[in-house]
């Protein structure tokens, strides 16, 4: 932190004709450099502005001020700061001009970047590692391509630009066929943990074990790696294998693990080893709360999600955006919609996820007007809803009886280009038969852009029982019965339901009939369900 005698320093300026003497002179640099430490980018840029007669300082201070403009992607100044070495004569001194194509790659602006790289007269690696990180940070493979094999010298630094360049940009063969040229002196354990995790990212957990397997030494980074890459794929059991082997833990491997066990629905295993984390010595920080925070919100452990949500001010855990939506999600999840609100209306900034969770947090408990109206409201901000606050709205919709605002609100979302899925078509066919207009669920159906699947023609064979139409029962069945509609498993569980529809409308011998179908078909009668599509977050 930056201490109240130096923030409070100030330069006197004395009259024309006084002493011109400055005393107390602040390290300005030291400051600056503290502010980025800390991540205050915006404030390290007005304190430039503010500084006395800093041409003066201009060859230390330029750097130092460029990485704050990259860091905040603020390119109007960073332009800026370039008229000012421009006209001061210093944009060729090799560090500034470096520090200048840094600036603009990482703002996006790769065509400026290249227009000053080869205007430069001297360039050193560091000014080529730039240039082709830079073409790599902004999705370009083939350019840098050229560069590197321009280049005289290449440092441990250049082969891992390029080798993550391929590597996240999906090119797994080209980055191993670099990884395999690495000179063994240049080969370290940040080259080695840059090829695994290239290959776990990408789900490719065989050949990321592989190359694991050979590393000489293991960072903390490969282990976490390692074990994220098996929970993207739903493997629990081989991350928690990969954890057990970590010699020396860290808090990121914990968090790695935690978040695994939460994101594929191991929430009991979350918890357990949030404890067993504690118990290590370890204190959570923002990722680890989030986690944790979901597997209450999918347990519907209120309790422990106050007692976390107690521990984020007992513990002075920074409540950044991620931590604040996985309280708002907690706590509408588990029915305390009140609190979510209450956190949720207290937000400086919204984002998409902070919407969807109070929409579908109203959605799941019932609150179906509430719900349509922080769907309005989302559409006033300035937040455009997605494919998740489209499914929970509709399914308000469904459960609240809101015909006329559903049709409206699916129209808006096929005008708005949307990917409409299986889980849309089932909520607006559910909407339609609670609301007994089972003929227009079924044009509905019959226009979708995809084929409809068992649980679509089982929402409306539902519908069909609940008004006893028999009739569209037998339509929908007769659909059901094609070969194109036919389960992939072979079953045909729609005969069960459609049996039930006939006896409750008093129809016996055709209920009969159909339990004779299915007998002779040797399918089980199973439990009852809801043919209602849940929700996703």
């Amino acid at each position: 932190m930056i201490n109240n005698q130096t923030k409070g320093t100030q330069i006197k300026i004395l009259k024309k004709n006084s002493t011109k003497t400055i005393p107390d002179q602040p390290n300005w640099s030291c400051i600056i450099r503290n502010y980025l430490s800390q991540g205050s980018h915006r404030e390290a840029l007005v304190l430039y502005n503010q500084i006395p007669c800093r041409g003066a300082y201009l060859l230390g201070l330029v750097p130092l001020v460029l990485k704050a403009c990259a860091s905040s992607s603020d390119l109007t100044y960073g332009k800026s700061l370039h008229t000012e070495v421009v006209k001061k004569g210093v944009d060729f001194d090799v560090v500034i001009g470096t520090s200048l194509i840094t600036m603009y790659a990482k703002c996006g602006d790769i065509v400026d970047a290249r227009k000053l790289f080869d205007y430069m007269p001297d360039r050193n690696v560091v000014t080529w590692n730039a240039m082709v990180g830079g073409y790599i940070r902004n999705g370009d493979v083939k350019s840098p391509s050229g560069l590197f094999e321009r280049m005289s010298v290449k440092t441990t630094v250049t082969w891992i630009e390029m080798i993550d360049g391929f590597a996240r940009n999906g090119d797994l063969v080209g980055a191993r066929s670099l990884f395999d040229q690495v000179p063994l002196e240049l080969k370290n354990v940040v080259t080695w943990t840059v090829m695994v995790d290239g290959y776990a990212s990408k789900g490719n957990m065989t050949d990321a074990r592989v190359i694991f397997e050979m590393m000489p030494q293991r960072n903390f980074f490969v282990w976490s790696s390692m074990i994220s890459g098996y929970c993207k794929l739903g493997e629990v059991e081989e991350a928690r294998a990969i954890f057990d082997r970590i010699p020396i833990r860290n808090l990121v491997n914990w968090n790695s693990l935690i978040c695994g066990y939460a994101q594929n629905g191991f929430c009991e295993q979350a918890l357990e080893a949030f404890g067993s984390m504690q118990v290590d010595g370890f204190e959570p920080d923002e990722v680890t709360i989030v986690s944790v925070l979901s597997a209450c919100a999918q347990l519907g452990l209120l309790d422990v999600g106050k007692d976390v949500h107690q521990m984020v001010y007992d513990k002075g855990i920074k409540l950044n955006q991620f931590v604040m939506n996985a309280l708002v999600d907690m706590y509408a999840k588990c029915g305390d919609l009140t609190t979510a609100r209450s956190i949720f209306e207290g937000m400086c900034y919204k984002n998409k996820s902070c919407w969807n969770a109070m929409i579908s947090g109203f959605a799941i408990h019932g609150q179906c007007s509430e719900a349509l109206g922080f769907f309005r409201r989302m559409e006033e901000s300035n937040e455009s809803p997605d494919k998740i606050t489209y499914l929970s709205v509709l399914s308000a919709c469904a459960h609240g009886g809101f015909v006329d605002e559903g049709l409206e609100i699916f129209s808006k979302m096929e005008k708005c280009e949307l990917a409409v899925n299986i889980k849309h078509y089932g909520c607006m066919v559910d909407l339609l038969g609670r609301a007994g207009r089972l003929q227009d669920a079924y044009d509905f159906i019959k226009r979708m852009q995809m084929k409809p699947n068992d649980v679509i023609w089982g929402s409306l064979l539902g519908a069909c029982r609940v008004h006893f139409n028999m009739d569209m029962a037998e339509k929908v069945m007769e659909e059901v019965n094609r070969k194109d509609y036919r389960a992939d498993s072979g079953n045909d569980p729609h005969s069960l339901l459609l049996s039930n529809i006939y006896a409750a409308s008093d129809s016996w011998e055709k209920a009969e009939s159909m339990r004779m179908v299915t007998m002779n078909k040797r399918l089980p009668k199973t439990p009852g369900r809801s043919s209602v599509m849940p929700l996703s977050t």
